[in-house]
């Protein structure tokens, strides 16, 4: 190895988290921004641009990893993506992956799997022993995402309502998440409707709401708990689809903020009939690695386990 240096930006619906790191596994920088999923925000370029600025002179930057949404499913917006990073990093070793495609490549450290990623949105990745990828999923907000936080949240915005006209039993996430926003449950449609029609990202918004659901679920609400069950039979039905593409008794794993869920993943597992492998890096990890690869650098498990833990340490500050 050298001196060299490499950035890896990981990109969301909600959330992008820019890491400079060294070849001894340490993270020397970061940076933190709103989403930049180009499906849902008109500004995600310059959400982008300003947040990978005060990297882009970087003394001793070798090599980017730009694990970016939506990236190489939608044609002309993968085009806007990459010469995004072009010309960010015209001089310098750089690659644009699909930011699920970054968190397989993390969560198995590049060797074969299933990943299935519960975020904003769901899909599933996989890799089999041959090196070929495939994917399920990620139709985004309108079409799919079933399982995803984003899901998660709307669907609790459903039961809400039906519980408030009656059309479904009451369960404790109207007053929590009235509670939550703030909002007068004497006038329930005025309030909730003014949230909505407020909301300046409306995808990360209702998403957010997926943490209540849980909180609530752990406390024993029916609606909750079923709402959860549910999304763990879709996100099954994202490793159910994909697992063919891999030899049988390939390993899976998890990615994405919706897993946070002790009740989710262990509904997820038991769809799936086997427990989850811990990933070995989170998604910002698999970024980095994909521009460690462009390098050439020869890693070893001391270098996963440096980044493992400071990009973890990294992952938590930006939740508080």
């Amino acid at each position: 190895m050298s001196d060299e240096l490499i950035l890896g930006i990981d990109g969301g619906g909600s959330k992008v988290l820019v890491t400079l790191a060294d070849n001894e596994g340490r993270i020397l920088r970061t940076g933190l921004g709103g989403g930049v999923n180009p499906m849902d925000n008109p500004d995600w370029r310059q959400e982008l641009e300003q947040h990978i600025e005060p990297f882009r002179n970087e003394p001793g930057l070798a090599a980017v990893g730009a694990a970016l949404p939506a990236y190489g499913e939608v044609a002309h917006l993968s085009s806007l993506q990459r010469r995004c990073i072009d010309e960010a990093f015209p001089d310098i070793r750089r690659t644009v992956l699909n930011d699920v495609d970054a968190a397989h490549l993390g969560a198995f450290a590049g060797r074969p799997g299933i990943l299935v990623l519960s975020g904003t949105g769901s899909m599933s990745w996989a890799r089999n022993g041959a090196g070929a990828s495939a994917r399920v999923g990620g139709w985004g907000d309108v079409i799919g995402d079933e399982g995803s936080s984003y899901w998660i949240g709307r669907e609790a915005l459903h039961l809400i309502s039906q519980s408030l006209d009656g059309r479904a039993k009451p369960t404790a996430l109207a007053k929590v998440v009235y509670e939550h926003l703030e909002l007068d449950m004497s006038d329930p449609i005025n309030a909730l409707g003014g949230w909505i029609s407020g909301l300046a990202r409306p995808r990360a918004g209702i998403a957010a709401l997926s943490v209540l659901v849980d909180q609530v679920a752990s406390k024993g609400d029916e609606a909750a708990i079923d709402l959860i069950e549910r999304a763990a039979e879709e996100l099954a039905k994202h490793h159910w689809a994909i697992s063919g593409h891999c030899e049988t008794g390939t390993d899976w794993t998890y990615a994405g903020g919706t897993f946070s869920s002790r009740l989710l993943l262990e509904a997820v597992e038991r769809r799936i009939g086997r427990r989850a492998v811990s990933p070995v890096l989170p998604p910002v990890g698999g970024a980095l690695l994909a521009a460690a690869q462009l390098l050439d650098w020869q890693l070893d498990e001391r270098w996963f386990g440096q980044i493992a833990v400071a990009t973890e340490t990294v992952i938590a500050r930006s939740r508080q």
